[in-house]
């Protein structure tokens, strides 16, 4: 197995200010797609607080998301802070996005990002530093989606948090609070992405679908201005998102439309932690998913009051309940 030589940033561009509690580096792993992933690694400098085991190794926990983010942004965050908690982390970019590489770009794949959460467990348990039987996942927004199918395929999880998680499926099948749930509306979108494969072929480049819209318009539903405020302002917004600039190629999200990613989450049997504010769009998604979760082992965390980009990076509000996923890992890890 061989790896792609990526061009990683070595400067600090994050959208969060760096700790001083946590040692940070680059790192690079690979799918068994052959992608190469570029990831930031966090590891806690007070080795005697870490969530180390009696043989040194440490508890180890991946990130990744929202869908359209890049490590730079949230997924960084959570895991810069809980390394800070004690576990080693990292907050990786998908297949085709951000430094991680794979063509063409920004692309997006069931099966393929869902791929990647587990290569990311495979990265980690062959650490030295690692203990392969105490390994989890957070999974954000859509990659909480993802996160949850990894769970249920693959076993060595053994804990996941999906964070104001969205179901990618559902949303490309049915369309928000499942307003286009309908035949007819589904064959309309694989009419329009046909002639867009067909078009693009011909002209052998790919078009991009937008990111979030800018300008705001004044009759935007209260999401698209939540997104607004995070992802095209100075709190959020980073050069290399999708959501922030140019969004995802028009077909790079075509085969959501007719492969659901959740068919088999009732059979996990790992511990899992769905983390919602009760005032987020996406908040029924987080609930169902929930709903079909079974064991004694699931937890439905609703944060009052927060709305989607809130669990991105606290709103402002302080919304992530950190002690309660630090308290999660440690009871499943």
């Amino acid at each position: 197995m061989t790896e792609e030589k990526l061009e990683l940033t070595q400067e600090w561009d994050k959208t969060f200010p760096q700790s001083d509690k946590v040692d940070h580096s680059k790192v690079t792993f690979h799918n068994r797609y052959g992608i190469t992933l570029a990831a930031d690694l966090y590891a806690p400098r007070d080795r005697a607080a870490a969530q180390a085991g009696a043989d040194g190794k440490l508890a180890a926990i991946a990130v990744c998301g929202p869908f359209g983010a890049v490590k730079e942004q949230c997924s960084g965050l959570y895991a810069q802070t809980m390394a800070e908690r004690g576990f080693l982390t990292i907050a990786f970019d998908p297949s085709y996005c951000g430094e991680s590489g794979g063509e063409p770009r920004y692309m997006a794949s069931p099966d393929i990002n869902t791929e990647d959460f587990m290569a990311a467990v495979d990265y980690l348990s062959c650490r030295d530093d690692v203990d392969p039987e105490r390994i989890g996942i957070i999974g954000i927004c859509g990659w909480g989606g993802m996160a949850l199918n990894a769970a249920a395929l693959d076993p060595r999880i053994k804990a996941t948090v999906a964070s104001t998680m969205y179901d990618m499926s559902r949303i490309a099948a049915k369309g928000y609070f499942d307003a286009n749930d309908s035949a007819a509306e589904r064959q309309a979108q694989r009419r329009a992405y046909a002639e867009q494969r067909t078009k693009e072929y011909a002209s052998g480049t790919y078009e991009r679908a937008g990111g979030v819209v800018d300008p705001l318009p004044e009759d935007a539903p209260f999401f698209v201005k939540d997104y607004y405020d995070y992802y095209k302002t100075p709190r959020g917004y980073h050069p290399r998102s999708l959501n922030s600039n140019d969004g995802w190629n028009v077909t790079g999200t075509m085969s959501f439309l007719n492969q659901p990613i959740l068919t088999y989450i009732d059979e996990i049997e790992n511990a899992v932690m769905v983390l919602h504010g009760d005032k987020a769009h996406s908040f029924y998604m987080g609930k169902d998913a929930f709903e079909r979760l079974t064991g004694d082992n699931k937890v439905f965390e609703v944060v009052p009051g927060a709305v989607h980009t809130d669990l991105y990076d606290g709103g402002g509000k302080n919304a992530i309940p950190w002690d309660k996923l630090q308290a999660f890992f440690e009871q499943y890890l």
